[in-house]
């Protein structure tokens, strides 16, 4: 069996990639220009004047509003990223489970919330904890918030374990079976382990969503980042520097999110690299150990 790579489409050739380098070209111009576009009708409006930038050069700004803001959009993201997930580990077990009623019940629960928009599940959250739990009102956005972001990526978290599964080969099942594991075992020490570290890009990916999403609660009242901005503008009466500020923040927060799912992944691979041994070890080595044979020692 050939060990090349499979490939998706053919290797543009010289005159492919010339068009493509030529494309390229054309729309980072048509971007710049769209750019300077808006930011020339911008400051002909005055919305970038220094008068509107001059309250986040003051202490004031920083500590009502946006340190706190920032502080309760990581709270609230912190909370659903966990318990989504541990709610998406369980379910997507329970996908892959054998006995048909869990399997029957965890595949209604994720194709149902995740085909409700996370707005309505917050909202929903907010009012039947106001009515019918007769949560404190302080503590009423918060959990609005938790819940519809905990239910809604728990549901995607458990299809990215699914299908992270059921891309493994074959074979990886079946050699668990074949040393006398069962099905759950096999799935649990096996196959597990192996999908959960190849979906940490899109897990990540998803984390990065839960974040964003947070701005969501803005409707449900919770103090979160974007809604300390719109007060800002609203106080100050420079909402676009305003937005922009927040975006930015939202920006490096997502950045340095990203660089540690990617600082992860890297330690991961490593420490696989490092486990299976022949991957990534001496080539004489693993020529020697698979004939039998001692290889000569280096000096």
């Amino acid at each position: 069996m050939s060990n090349a790579p499979a490939q998706l489409f053919d290797i543009p050739g010289p005159r492919a990639r010339m068009i493509q380098r030529i494309v390229a070209a054309v729309m980072i111009v048509a971007a710049v220009g769209f750019g300077a576009l808006v930011i020339w009708r911008l400051a002909e409006r005055g919305n970038l004047s220094a008068a509107r930038w001059s309250p986040f050069l003051t202490e004031t700004v920083w500590t009502v509003n946006i340190i706190p803001g920032l502080i309760n959009t990581l709270y609230a993201a912190a909370i659903s990223i966990v318990l989504a997930c541990t709610l998406g580990l369980l379910l997507g077990i329970g996908r892959l489970s054998l006995i048909a009623p869990v399997r029957w019940f965890c595949t209604v629960f994720v194709e149902l919330f995740r085909a409700v928009p996370v707005l309505v599940m917050m909202m929903l959250a907010f009012w039947g904890a106001l009515y019918y739990l007769n949560v404190p009102g302080r503590f009423l956005p918060l959990i609005g918030a938790i819940v519809g972001l905990t239910l809604y990526n728990s549901c995607v978290i458990a299809e990215l374990l699914r299908s992270g599964v059921h891309s493994l080969p074959k074979g990886q099942a079946e050699a668990g079976l074949s040393i006398g594991l069962t099905r759950g075992q096999t799935l649990m020490s096996i196959q597990l382990p192996q999908a959960l570290t190849a979906m940490l890009p899109s897990l990540v990916a998803q984390l990065v969503v839960v974040l964003k999403d947070t701005a969501l609660a803005y409707q449900i009242t919770y103090p979160e980042l974007l809604r300390q901005g719109v007060r800002i503008g609203s106080q100050y009466g420079n909402i676009v520097p305003a937005i922009i500020v927040i975006a930015v923040i939202f920006i490096l927060v997502n950045f340095l999110l990203t660089r540690f799912a990617e600082w992860l992944e890297r330690r991961l691979s490593h420490r696989g690299r490092v486990a299976g041994g022949a991957i990534g070890g001496d080539p004489e080595m693993t020529a020697g150990h698979e004939e039998g044979v001692q290889p000569a020692n280096k000096t």
